[in-house]
């Protein structure tokens, strides 16, 4: 009897790692699934100061062509890379691989052989001969239909992602056999790519759209709900998770503090998600942000988008700048001119103290949604440098809320009643 209560113990915590006791692998499929994400600097020996720099330089490139992309400058301009990687199991017998997570972007995608150019990545490169569930997408199929660039080649259906920088992917489309954790789902549409480049994506072995468009992984999936929650970025002992499903509601918090705001949508860019940002308040003060500030313009511009794989928070530079002057004549500090950070407004940390009083920053969505960041989630300050800075910056044409500010909050998208909702969480404990 000790031995059937070892063995019915370990079922139980491994069925609730997975997301709740269920019976058969349908039922989990039903539930959806919950996956671990990584943060890309993780397995690199960096301060936070430091990782904020280095996706800073990431995120200046994604909004460049998120804008693009937006205004229809390039037709070929996508958003790539990313800040979160996912593992994922791909093929019949399954292999592991690590996937950027992109919710700026729709195309699931691999590097496949045979490779006529593929970027070094962390994993062996995927061998759709070696999997019995591989099938190539003709040129008459939905998904195939969907992509932004496709030709036909003796009726397989041939994509070309460009990604604006340089990198892209090129290959075949085709269907394969993902498993996430303990669930596997069959037929899912994805990139086969044979000829890739580009030094944007090689943190990973590949990129999943979750954004809003018919060839990302929510929507094949036919999901109405997805969250993630995304602990600190200088932790790497404590992991982000992302949960897909009817997992994805954060259970037991009902009328606990989740605030609730409308999804928009804009005809130009579809797949991205956009909220209305009304305005915003610094140490109780509401700033004199024009509303029209953050609406959707008719040639597509402005608006306000919510991006895992952006930073940082940027912000229409009028907006930015009011708030960049509150900050200033609430913290009592003296302005660090020097520009050595790469941020745009940065404090002289005083030598005589440790701690410094900070002003809270809300931000106001519509519906009454009121978004108070916790101060690490904004003020990032090095004791060693002797600064402390604000983790925003300008941007011109459109606003993106950044992962930074988004660290351990819980953050759900509910895509049939079109609203997205919020609570403040210790993600590690999810």
């Amino acid at each position: 009897m000790a031995t059937w209560n070892f063995i019915w113990g370990i079922l139980l915590l491994v069925s609730i790692f997975c997301g709740g006791v269920s019976t058969s692998r349908e039922q989990q499929k039903r539930n959806g699934f919950r996956i671990r994400l990584e943060h890309v600097d993780s397995d690199k020996n960096m301060t936070k100061f430091e990782r904020i720099q280095h996706g800073m330089k990431r995120s200046s490139h994604r909004l460049k062509r998120m804008y693009g992309m937006v205004l229809d400058i390039d037709a070929s301009v996508l958003p790539g890379n990313g800040e979160f990687l996912m593992k994922l199991g791909m093929g019949t017998p399954s292999e592991t691989y690590p996937a950027i997570m992109d919710t700026g972007s729709d195309l699931i995608w691999t590097q496949c052989k045979p490779c006529s150019q593929c970027f070094n990545q962390p994993t062996p490169v995927f061998e759709p001969k070696k999997s019995s569930s591989f099938s190539k997408l003709s040129c008459s199929s939905e998904l195939c239909k969907a992509l932004p660039q496709s030709s036909c080649s003796s009726n397989r259906c041939e994509y070309l992602y460009t990604y604006g920088d340089y990198s892209s992917t090129e290959g075949i489309l085709a269907t394969e056999t993902f498993t996430f954790g303990e669930v596997s789902v069959p037929g899912i549409g994805f990139g086969c790519g044979e000829d890739n480049e580009g030094d944007g994506f090689n943190q990973g072995s590949g990129l999943v759209g979750l954004g809003r468009g018919p060839l990302s992984l929510v929507s094949q999936l036919k999901e109405t709900k997805f969250s993630y929650c995304l602990t600190s970025i200088d932790d790497d002992k404590k992991r982000s998770t992302l949960m897909m499903g009817s997992l994805a509601t954060l259970k037991g918090s009902t009328g606990s503090g989740i605030k609730t705001t409308p999804l928009l949508q804009n005809p130009s860019q579809p797949s991205f998600y956009y909220l209305s940002l009304q305005g915003i308040s610094v140490g109780g003060n509401r700033l004199s942000v024009k509303k029209s500030t953050f609406e959707i313009q008719n040639d597509g511009s402005g608006g306000l988008i919510i991006d895992s794989g952006t930073t940082i928070t940027y912000l229409e530079s009028t907006a930015f700048d009011l708030v960049k002057q509150e900050f200033k004549s609430q913290m009592g500090l003296t302005v660090d001119n020097s520009a050595s950070t790469g941020l745009e407004l940065c404090f002289k940390l005083p030598t005589d103290s440790t701690q410094i009083d900070v002003p809270n920053l809300v931000f106001h969505f519509d519906g009454g949604a009121d978004l108070e960041l916790p101060p690490e989630n904004y003020i990032i300050s090095d004791s060693t440098l002797g600064i402390a800075c604000l983790a925003m910056a300008t941007s011109t044409g459109m606003s993106i809320l950044g992962n930074v500010q988004q660290q351990n909050i819980f953050i759900l998208y509910d895509l049939h009643n079109q609203t997205l909702s919020f609570l403040p969480t210790q993600c590690h404990q999810l």
